[in-house]
């Protein structure tokens, strides 16, 4: 996956505090998001994803199954 992929799922850029290290997150709805691995680790073995906050992780590695999920799950919001 690529950083222009996730940002064309509405991934926004979060830069950490510490250093010049940053990640994405995308929030679907209040107390449901993504978060991805951070820039240092994506240089090491490419991007992914992971539900926020799950044990075990929940982790995408390919842009059409995290699109795919999004969908789904932004389908079924209740408006």
């Amino acid at each position: 996956m690529t950083e222009k992929e996730l940002f064309l799922l509405g991934f926004e850029k979060h830069h950490m505090e510490e250093d010049d290290d940053y990640y994405y997150y995308l929030d679907v709805v209040s107390g449901l998001g993504f978060i991805t691995c951070t820039s240092f680790q994506a240089n090491e073995n490419g991007w992914y994803a992971e539900i926020f906050n799950t044990e075990p992780s929940i982790r995408f590695t390919k842009f059409g199954e995290l699109q795919g999920i999004i969908n789904q799950l932004t389908s079924a919001i209740v408006k």
